[in-house]
């Protein structure tokens, strides 16, 4: 049998940052705490299997540097690990673990003591076992007991990562290097990179990846063609193991774009027959193939827009092309007028996702996802959940979040995003009363939906550590659990990806818990103020730039003059944007004496001289939220630096200097945005600190 090491070139520099959160260090624990692991036992010749044993195998071995037996060995042991489906075990575990199996669903598992000493890892799906392995050996990394039954069904069916990632190598917003996938304009990869990255991937319980930007490109756009799919299907095959399925980014023109035809109008026939032939194609290269995601009708990519049809009957024409199939149709929501006018205080670019998207509410065919990001403008710091969540109530939808720190520091800056998903996640609509939160919207459970799940923009590239900042490497791993288990507090998730990564030293766990989960307030308050967002350097939205988009076409404005700030979207005086919402959120944010403070400005014009709730003015919590935020980088670089002699040099040297270009650039942010609402106010500060 072959393990995963088996898979891996001798040439892999030995990297803790490489291994993330799949550490191969040693355990504190003796093996005697866990006999089951003496041996495994599971039916050999099924590749997701297969796999999940061999994990096993290695990470037995690296935690306890004893080898499990196997085989017919693996039968004579004492103690025994059995892997499988149901009808896999012999009929003694079977019996004991019945009752626990029929709880599951979808890919989920079960872990069962059995009589003896001896483990069950079981799910109704291979993929599931494999799911109950990555449980099994954080467990035991994590010196977990295992006396009773685990019994685990993943909240959302599709897990899924949206990579942004060009032919040319580049990716969009990437900021941890070059693209895992390829090369001048080819499919170029290391495939013990890459199968490395599944393993990363299935250890969180993903199970899709979109592999090229949704802006598509010229090259791209034959992605769908014989040039390119034999090389794509290489790529597939290594996820395949991991139970990873594909999917692509397809350019809503292709018909026209690939010289093939004279429209792409989603209702002529001949378009129709051109998408199900290279449906057809597509199957014949990759035949677990998950589907398209498209963005249509946005930021200059063409769409139904362009022959008078809607967003409903593109999304149709492309799913029932792929419904003998199995596949999926991935829309994304992110659509607006990018031609705004900042003159006009009435078009609201927050208002646009739901007006375009409720009134086709329930017309979209059933293997059709309509995929939303988490607010209605574009992954800011703070902004409030879209109203789409709750706003429709017949038709399959996803949750996308951008795990990539495009707003949020680029990965120099250490921003912690698992507390900001998770309080969208729990967001409640009132869709349905009270308890309709987007977990349940997102999952399908709300309005019972075929499908559903979460989408993620991924942080990754061909950086040695993956994701150019250690700590960033949280973002992906908590947005993987979050995904299984939107119910998974922060600090449960914080904790585990703590120890996993860095190991169990009480003063590295407090110290790095206490910086990551200290870390998405920090950026805010050094950043734009009380949810009014964006102010950054325009193109590559890195560094303050207060008016770099307040006079733009992008309909990213704040509104700032010498009276106030903040942008009115009031029922009553403004855009009408609170409408969108239901009761009692519309009254909630419509009124300026129930706005939460953190929302403010997105909501309401105000004067400086506004009180909030927490009693300061708008003027004087700019002051202190930029100067606070200065001083939290400062204690977070003097807490990382006590721990030098507890963490390995190599990652404390690389996490310390992306500290200190943090802390530079917060004294920047704090230095620009007081001193421009200084000169814009007239109001000093009442601690009378320097403002320039």
């Amino acid at each position: 049998m072959k393990t995963v090491q088996d898979h891996r070139a001798s040439t892999m520099p030995v990297n803790l940052d490489y291994a993330a959160w799949l550490q191969a260090t040693p355990v504190a624990l003796d093996a005697k705490a866990y006999p089951f692991t003496q041996a495994i036992v599971w039916r050999t010749g099924r590749r997701v299997l297969d796999t999940a044993a061999a994990e096993l195998c290695q990470g037995i071995a690296e935690a306890f540097a004893v080898e499990p037996k196997v085989g017919e060995a693996a039968r004579l042991a004492p103690c025994r690990l059995y892997l499988g489906l149901p009808t896999d075990l012999p009929g003694f575990v079977a019996n004991q673990v019945s009752a626990y199996v029929q709880q599951v669903c979808g890919d989920g598992y079960v872990i069962v003591p059995i009589e003896g000493g001896s483990l069950a890892v079981v799910g109704h799906v291979d993929i599931g076992c494999l799911y109950g392995v990555f449980h099994l050996l954080r467990a035991i990394r994590m010196a977990q007991p295992l006396t009773e039954p685990i019994v685990q069904s993943p909240h959302n069916e599709l897990r899924m990562i949206n990579h942004w990632d060009n032919a040319d190598g580049t990716i969009e917003r990437g900021y941890a290097g070059k693209s895992l996938f390829y090369r001048s304009n080819t499919v170029q990869f290391d495939p013990v990179r890459v199968r490395d990255y599944a393993r990363l991937l299935a250890s969180v319980g993903i199970n899709a990846i979109a592999v090229n930007n949704v802006n598509v490109h010229r090259v791209e756009t034959q992605f769908v063609t014989d040039a390119y799919l034999p090389s794509l299907a290489r790529l597939a095959d290594l996820f395949r193991d991991y139970g990873v399925r594909i999917f692509l980014s397809v350019n809503f023109a292709s018909p026209v774009e690939l010289g093939d035809l004279a429209t792409a109008d989603p209702l002529d026939p001949e378009v129709q027959a051109w998408w199900n032939s290279t449906a057809d194609r597509i199957y014949r290269h990759i035949p677990d193939f998950g589907g398209f995601l498209v963005k249509a009708d946005s930021e200059f990519r063409p769409g139904p827009f362009t022959y008078g049809r809607d967003h409903a009957d593109g999304a149709n024409m492309l799913a029932r092309s792929l419904k003998p199939y199995g596949g999926l149709v991935i829309w994304r929501c992110f659509v607006y007028n990018c031609l705004q006018d900042w003159r006009d205080r009435k078009t609201d670019r927050a208002r646009a996702a739901f007006d375009h998207f409720v009134p086709l509410d329930g017309r979209f065919d059933d293997n059709v996802l309509l995929q939303i990001k988490n607010g209605p403008m574009d992954f800011q710091v703070r902004e409030p959940v879209s109203p789409l969540f709750g706003g429709l109530a017949r038709t399959n939808q996803m949750l996308e979040l951008q795990i990539t720190q495009e707003y949020t520091g680029q990965q120099k800056h250490v921003c912690y995003l698992v507390p900001q998903w998770k309080e969208i996640l729990d967001f409640d609509t009132h869709a349905c009363g009270q308890g309709s939160t987007v977990a349940r919207c997102v999952s399908g459970a709300l309005f019972g939906c075929a499908h559903g799940g979460i989408a993620g923009v991924v942080n990754v590239g061909d950086d040695l550590n993956w994701t150019g900042h250690s700590f960033a490497q949280a973002n992906l791993y908590g947005f993987g659990r979050l995904c299984w288990d939107p119910s998974l507090s922060v600090e449960t998730i914080t904790d585990e990806w703590v120890r996993l990564t860095y190991g169990d030293d009480q003063d590295v766990v407090s110290a790095l818990a206490y910086i990551l989960l200290a870390s998405w307030r920090t950026y805010e308050d050094y950043t734009a103020p009380l949810g009014v967002g964006w102010m950054v350097n325009p193109g590559h939205h890195y560094g303050p730039n207060v008016d770099g988009y307040e006079y733009s076409k992008w309909g990213t404005y704040h509104f700032s003059d010498c009276h106030g700030i903040g942008v009115d979207r009031t029922i009553a005086t403004g855009t009408g944007y609170t409408g969108q919402y239901h009761e009692p959120n519309r009254s909630m944010y419509e009124n300026l004496e129930t706005c939460p403070d953190e929302l403010l400005l997105f909501f309401h014009h105000v004067p400086y001289t506004h009180r909030l709730r927490s009693g300061k003015t708008v003027i004087q919590h700019i002051y202190d939220t930029h100067f606070g935020g200065v001083e939290a980088v400062e204690q977070m670089r003097r807490m990382w630096a006590e721990l030098a002699d507890k963490v390995d040099p190599e990652r404390h040297h690389a996490v310390r200097t992306r500290l200190d270009v943090q802390l530079q650039d917060a004294i920047e942010w704090r230095d620009v945005i007081n001193t421009y609402f200084y000169r814009k106010s007239g109001i000093p500060d009442r601690q009378g600190r320097t403002i320039f």
